[in-house]
């Protein structure tokens, strides 16, 4: 049975200090980057940086892309949560960037462990909650869902086709947007966009296509209840002012110290009564 939707704003009595910051402003701890054709932690070019308070994509180092896609992988793994970022594409599109890389990263969810990503893997075998920008004329809506390597099932059916489109509006310029992740184990996946609701699936799972894997990781079938959370670098510049987690498992005793009423899945040895 599916968990009931929270309320996208307000998470049912969440404060901004259930809140957890993934990034703190000041440097890249807590995160490891993997970019295609270099080894784990090689973040060739500086792609990933801090400046003026905020993580970026950065592409100045760059002669041409490469298809050298990056990703940066928080450390730690995570199965009932909600990630949200405030994200915002700026600049040009780097030299040798594909035409739909354009204004175009993503958040990453369920991710396989990056240690298991071989050399010359593209992206992670993940859910992809992608993000895009407008191109100043046209309808380009953000948040929609990617496949690499991973089916879903909506309205009772298997999804097979690698990108289903949100119902979220067009971002065009430089404005700064609200994305969330509500991610519930292996039963659900909630897109939001500045508080709405725009796209939500089921059961997400090992299967499709993505290159350069290793056999032993890429398991079809598998239903994936917990992974990794990584942003993308596919060629164009993009920062982040924030990225934090909200934890959605943990202690539902009203008793405890630690109670919190928006949890949605038990882990009362979290419990805490002092």
């Amino acid at each position: 049975m599916l968990l009931a939707a929270l309320p996208a704003a307000a998470q049912q009595g969440a404060t901004p200090e259930d809140w957890i910051q993934l990034f703190n402003g000041e440097n890249l701890d807590g995160w490891r980057v993997k970019i295609k054709g270099h080894e784990l932690d090689d973040n060739y070019g500086n792609t990933f940086r801090v400046r003026d308070g905020k993580l970026v994509v950065s592409y100045d180092q760059y002669k041409e892309f490469g298809r050298r896609f990056g990703h940066i992988f928080y450390d730690k793994s995570f199965s009932y949560y909600i990630i949200a970022v405030e994200y915002r594409f700026v600049g040009e599109q780097v030299a040798g960037g594909p035409k739909w890389g354009y204004r175009n990263s993503g958040i990453m969810v369920h991710c396989q462990p990056p240690e298991t990503m071989l050399k010359d893997q593209d992206f992670p075998i993940s859910i992809e909650v992608q993000l895009l920008g407008g191109s100043g004329e046209g309808e380009r809506p953000t948040a929609n869902l990617c496949t690499p390597g991973t089916h879903v099932v909506m309205d009772g059916k298997l999804i097979t086709q690698h990108c289903i489109q949100s119902s979220a509006p067009t971002f065009h310029g430089d404005q700064w947007v609200r994305v969330e992740a509500k991610v519930l184990g292996g039963e659900r996946i909630e897109h939001i966009v500045n508080g709405k609701l725009v796209l939500a699936y089921e059961k997400p799972q090992i299967g499709g296509q993505v290159s350069n894997y290793d056999p032993a990781v890429k398991q079809d079938g598998k239903l994936l209840t917990e992974g990794y959370i990584s942003l993308q670098a596919e060629s164009h510049p993009i920062e982040f002012r924030k990225v934090e987690l909200l934890p959605l498992e943990g202690c539902m005793d009203k008793k405890a110290t630690n109670y919190r009423p928006f949890y949605v899945k038990a882990d009362n040895s979290q419990c805490r009564y002092d």
